[in-house]
């Protein structure tokens, strides 16, 4: 065994900046977080150096940050079950909890949050959480499956931290990275992520709010509606904003700088489609940014504003002089409400595809596209999305291939040359009739529109990007008004046909930009400002016969 101590080695992981904000958060734990580490030389020697650089510059960081070291083939390695390296294991005389794989990109966020939680010896769930965990009567051995380059994973991942800290008693946690353990994902076919598994049933595809997490744990089924089982704390604010992409996090700041109280709900990762989109280009004030990076600037910068309450799904909204928001873990009062809710992937809608979801059909190759390194995909698509996901997997090592049913492609011109000037094979006129496999997908049903023949294309995966639908159901259940197309109908200054309800973004149609969202966002901040102090539906209402209207 090895012990790691504090140098003066410099630290090539961390700027000065976030080193000290780690080291303050790190320093001001009540209890040391022991993290023992296994490697394993002459075999994954790449990931077992990466792991133990990222370990050693995390313990150099803090004297409450322990690290130990050991060999695979060590003692310690089998009384603790460890059969594959790199591996981290947390605090073993109190947890079972282990990471399987190096957890840097995205799951550093995993790590730090992990060393928190467990130097707190606190889980810090909601009530409604800890209720539900109370009555889990039977062992729940938990496996996450993640990915490096995944936004949505952290947040899944550290429920199951979380589960493992409340209930050592009965709860064992297993966090897996997809890209150094694609044997172990293949053997459980997930090949997307984030997913979790409990006693081998798979409980969650995808992201989940805390309280659905723990609700799947306990049933072992995956949970789509959480009830709260006591009155949740009541918010009383001036705007409530649904939405936490470029128009909701916009709308925030405007409002706020306004002067009006506000809270933005956002039930899944903040930045929406941004967060997932490999590369912006063309952002004013940026020729190239990573989607991530863009998002991460974008929150900083609204996090000093407005108050944003992550993870929380609503599940009723009630209009009135003033509007009543529950969401499963509170309820809100506004005076005003805005539906920055967005769009979401279309689906192709053929044989196949649900079936085969996470198991090689997927609609986002920025979480997802490592795991089919060296292998053959299909993207499916002809816009700027597809492009930039078949580019994006190009570049990664995937054999891509293009699927469009048109002639030429949609997207912008230098979009379009990058794939020619990088011989990405399209199949033009060309789509999908069916998804086929039997634990996962093999082959894909083509159909070429020109010729009508139809034949089978052999592939490991299938990356939907044919556009987006606008996340309307919580208008709908309201008596919002939807446009022809399904958007939600609006007027010059983004008013619904119902008196303090708004909307901006994605989710109105028009141009999907994020500029474009934004801009929308900061116009409606303008025009709730306005309204609540001048009501429009009163001077409306005060008119002969008046009836609001748009």
């Amino acid at each position: 065994m090895a012990e790691d101590k504090p140098g003066t080695e410099q630290n090539s992981f961390w700027g000065p900046e976030v080193e000290e904000q780690l080291r303050a958060a790190f320093d001001a734990l009540p209890n040391a977080v022991r993290i023992m580490l296994f490697t394993e030389k002459g075999r994954n020697d790449l990931l077992n150096r990466a792991a133990q650089d990222l370990l050693r510059s995390f313990s150099r960081i803090s004297k409450k940050v322990v690290l130990s070291e050991f060999d695979l083939n060590s003692e310690e390695a089998r009384k603790l079950n460890v059969e594959s390296a790199p591996a981290l294991v947390f605090e073993p005389d109190r947890y079972s909890v282990k990471y399987m794989g190096v957890p840097y990109g995205e799951e550093g966020r995993t790590l730090v949050g992990m060393i928190l939680l467990i130097g707190f010896h606190t889980s810090n769930m909601s009530e409604q959480s800890l209720n539900v965990m109370k009555r889990i009567g039977g062992r729940r051995e938990i496996k996450v499956f993640v990915s490096p380059t995944c936004p949505y994973c952290p947040d899944e991942a550290l429920n199951a931290v979380k589960a493992a800290i409340e209930r050592p008693d009965m709860v064992s946690l297993e966090i897996i990275d997809i890209q150094s353990n694609q044997e172990t994902a293949n053997r459980y076919s997930a090949f997307s992520v984030p997913q979790a598994f409990a006693n081998d049933i798979l409980i969650a595809r995808g992201a989940q709010p805390e309280e659905l997490f723990v609700a799947s744990l306990e049933k072992l089924e995956q949970q789509t509606v959480f009830i709260p089982e006591t009155d949740a704390e009541i918010i009383e604010t001036d705007v409530v904003i649904v939405g936490g992409g470029p128009a909701g996090l916009a709308t925030g700041i405007y409002t706020v700088r306004s002067g009006l109280r506000t809270a933005v709900i956002e039930r899944g990762a903040l930045g929406g489609q941004v967060a997932t989109t490999p590369v912006v280009e063309n952002y004013p004030g940026f020729a190239r940014v990573p989607g991530k990076t863009l998002v991460d600037i974008l929150v900083s910068h609204a996090l000093e504003y407005v108050q944003i309450f992550q993870g929380e799904e609503v599940v009723e909204i009630r209009p009135g002089e003033r509007i009543e928001v529950q969401t499963g873990r509170r309820r809100y009062i506004a005076r005003a409400l805005v539906l920055a809710t967005g769009a979401n992937y279309k689906k192709l809608g053929v044989t196949g595809e649900m079936n085969f979801m996470g198991r090689g059909v997927s609609y986002c190759a920025t979480c997802d596209g490592p795991l089919f390194k060296n292998r053959k995909v299909v993207v499916i698509g002809g816009g700027n999305s597809a492009v930039t996901e078949a580019l994006h997997l190009h570049n990664i090592g995937v054999q891509t291939v293009l699927v469009h049913r048109r002639n030429s492609l949609r997207a912008q011109e230098h979009l379009a040359k990058n794939i020619f000037s990088n011989n990405i094979e399209v199949l033009w006129d060309t789509e999908v009739l069916e998804i086929r496999g039997r634990e996962k997908v093999a082959e894909v049903v083509l159909r070429n529109n020109r010729t009508g023949e139809v034949y089978p294309f052999p592939v490991q995966g299938v990356f939907v990007a044919i556009g987006y639908e606008p996340s309307v159901e919580l208008a709908k259940s309201v008596g919002v008004e939807l446009s022809p197309d399904g958007f939600i109908k609006h007027d010059a200054h983004h008013r619904t046909n119902i008196p303090g309800i708004y909307s901006a973004g994605d989710v109105e149609g028009g141009y999907k930009q994020i500029v474009t969202a934004m801009g929308q966002g900061t116009e409606a901040a303008l025009s709730v400002f306005e309204d609540l102090h001048h009501p429009y539906w009163t001077s409306e209402l005060e008119k002969p016969g008046g009836i609001a209207k748009m």
